[in-house]
């Protein structure tokens, strides 16, 4: 039966007959749960740049 590693813990894990799956337990399952509750993780912003300039020093 083929393993992977808890996302959370990095235990190896196998997916079949495993009720908390991806995770190797309820525990890691909660904690992950409870980061996405904190805010802990954060889909990074995407960098906008302003085609406008906003310095007018040079109008007469």
């Amino acid at each position: 039966m083929p393993s992977f590693p808890c996302p959370q813990c990095g235990k190896p894990s196998h997916w079949t007959d495993n009720p908390s799956r991806p995770f190797c337990s309820e525990r890691c399952k909660l904690i992950d749960l409870g980061a996405w509750a904190n805010e802990e993780y954060r889909v990074p912003e995407r960098q906008t740049t302003t085609r406008y300039d906003t310095n007018h020093d040079d109008e007469v």
